[in-house]
């Protein structure tokens, strides 16, 4: 079993983080890998949506399609696959820290199968670092918008 917990503390209200973290149409802004996110399904993000990923991971193209199975606005988010080299839960949970912070915790679990379970320990390293990368490029936007007065953009367009 791949399990990957990585977490980091945000100096921005819980609210502010979740809805930017959850909102898919932001993750190529803040994971290092994800190239391309493209919804399946109507937004907005609820129980059941689908969104398609592409990214690079250790040098091979990616693209998977995540389920939510579970949502909490502002407290968790869990999104499944069963496409890729093994079937691929991930968890976003967010908890209020300090007087206006936020801890964020990313968790990656699936089960290898084949071949891949011969590598899985160098997958877990490698996904434990990007992960890593990822969560302080999200502390980055997010503590830097804080500080101008905007709020955090998201990296999709709307037509008014």
């Amino acid at each position: 079993m791949l399990d990957v917990l990585t977490e980091i503390i945000i100096e921005c209200p819980r609210p502010d983080v979740a809805r930017y973290a959850a909102n898919p149409d932001n993750a190529p802004s803040w994971y290092v890998n994800i190239e391309r996110v493209e919804w399946r399904s109507p937004p907005p993000l609820r129980m059941g949506s689908e969104i398609a990923f592409v990214a690079q991971f250790m040098g091979r193209r990616l693209a998977y399609t995540y389920r939510i199975t579970a949502f909490a606005p502002g407290e968790r988010l869990v999104m499944t696959t069963a496409e890729g080299p093994f079937p691929m839960e991930t968890i976003y949970e967010w908890e209020s820290v300090a007087a206006n912070g936020t801890r964020m915790r990313l968790r990656n679990r699936g089960q290898p199968s084949g071949f891949s379970t011969l590598i899985a320990p160098f997958v877990a390293w490698s996904m434990r670092r990007a992960n890593q990368k990822d969560l302080a490029k999200l502390k980055e936007i997010l503590e830097r918008d804080r500080e101008s007065p905007r709020e955090p953009r998201s990296s999709s367009t709307t037509s008014e």
